[in-house]
């Protein structure tokens, strides 16, 4: 028997930062997140030994150890082995593990890992995790048994699926799912572009160095994570009002805030690729996650969307084709 998980990756629409501590802990923090149809895929094959073999596709990875008490972290997989020790499971099993999503692409790719292996493993445990209960956890994993700094709407997003309202009042996550109406979803399936822009980065390194401007007051950082708070509340009223042209401001407002983070949120790659978009025929847009690379998402003027995406494409940017996703983790069993 095999048992599968599957879990999906995110686009981040406004408010992103304000989930991350000490912000989130202090002032609160608000998100717009939906999650798209590319996904992370796990398959468990337990085995009649002790052995653990995981093989990672994105990474072309392979590692075999006798029993689970030789996982040890060492930068070669450790989410995984680290999603294996904290659920302390003690099975012999072979775990593939493929993602859709390039990794640093600010899709929210770990996560979406994370979350598929909690899932995938607890299937192999008698207490059942609920998705609230598997994102926590997700963020366990990355936070505080990997010492990866980060913040917490990406687990939410993957475990939950769907266009989500997340505010943070740490410890307290709580989400409203949006019944965005079909048009709107629609309109946004039409007009927005997402691209790689083919350069990965390290969200932890950006996340640390705008927090460590928030702790020491910095009033440009700190006046720049109160807007983006903002801007993720105007957000969620201009997706059930489907204001369309109030949604595109408001991506190039968050993307202008981003920036004021600090320097190392964009570059001249980025730049460029965003005076392109424009130029185009784009109306609004943002770097996807912590941005210095990863992935751009745009929204366009009406019937513009190709002219948008052939020039992204000529400026050598991956377009990435997607519609919206709205279940979250999902486990199931094929037998042999």
């Amino acid at each position: 028997m095999k048992i599968r998980s599957r879990s999906p990756i995110r686009m981040d629409f406004a408010g992103g930062w304000t989930d991350v501590p000490p912000f989130s802990e202090r002032e609160g923090g608000a998100v717009v997140n939906a999650t798209i149809n590319r996904y992370t895929y796990a398959t468990l094959v337990p085995r009649s030994d002790q052995t653990i073999r995981i093989i990672s596709a994105d990474f072309d990875t392979f590692l075999e150890v006798r029993d689970f008490k030789q996982l040890e972290y060492d930068g070669n997989l450790d989410l995984i082995k680290a999603a294996i020790k904290v659920l302390g499971i003690e099975q012999g099993m072979d775990l593939y593990i493929r993602c859709d999503a390039p990794p640093g692409s600010g899709t929210g790719s770990s996560s979406s890992i994370s979350v598929a292996l909690i899932g995938l493993l607890n299937t192999l445990q008698k207490e059942k995790l609920s998705p609230h209960e598997i994102a926590k956890l997700g963020r366990v994993l990355e936070i505080q048994e990997l010492h990866i700094a980060g913040g917490k709407q990406d687990y939410y997003a993957s475990a939950l699926g769907g266009i989500n309202y997340l505010e943070f009042e740490d410890p307290a996550v709580s989400n409203s799912q949006l019944k965005v109406s079909d048009r709107t979803v629609a309109e946004l399936e039409k007009h927005l572009v997402l691209c790689y822009t083919g350069k990965s980065r390290l969200s932890g390194n950006i996340i640390s160095t705008v927090m460590d401007a928030y702790e020491r007051g910095e009033d440009k950082t700190t006046r720049a994570l109160f807007n983006l708070r903002r801007i993720a509340h105007e957000m969620k009223s201009a997706l059930l009002t489907s204001d369309m042209k109030k949604f595109a401001s408001l991506l190039d407002e968050n993307w202008q805030n981003q920036k004021q983070l600090d320097d190392s949120t964009t570059n001249p790659q980025i730049e460029e690729l965003f005076k392109t978009a424009y130029g185009a025929g784009a109306i609004g847009g943002k770097a996807l996650g912590a941005g210095g690379g990863g992935c751009l998402l745009f929204y366009c003027d009406d019937n513009r969307e190709h002219e948008v995406r052939k020039a992204l494409k000529k400026s050598g940017a991956q377009i990435i084709d997607f519609n919206f996703e709205f279940q979250g983790l999902m486990t199931w069993d094929i037998k042999d």
